[in-house]
């Protein structure tokens, strides 16, 4: 059985490296770095100079976990704020 994992090279800083990811991480890496108008070296640059331990595979997946749960968090604020009645004006 083939493994979910993928090995994939990416230059960074300069220096080829690489990253052992499954596709759906990498996709949404790929999105990630494309909605901020980054390349994926550059993004994969700022995870890798933002992590304090472990190794870049799983600052990776952390990074776009954190990423998505933020996108999450955000939608169910905006969904609660659309819920909510309009405040009635103060009267004087």
């Amino acid at each position: 059985m083939k493994s979910p994992v993928v090995k994939r090279s990416i230059v960074i800083a300069g220096h080829k490296t690489s990253v052992s990811l499954e596709d759906a991480f990498w996709e949404a890496l790929k999105e990630i770095a494309s909605g901020r108008r980054l390349t994926l070296s550059d993004l994969v640059a700022t995870i890798d100079s933002a992590r304090t331990q472990g190794n870049l595979s799983s600052a990776i997946r952390l990074f776009v976990l954190d990423y998505y749960r933020g996108v999450a968090t955000a939608a169910r604020t905006q969904a609660a704020g659309e819920r909510m009645p309009a405040a009635s004006p103060p009267v004087a």
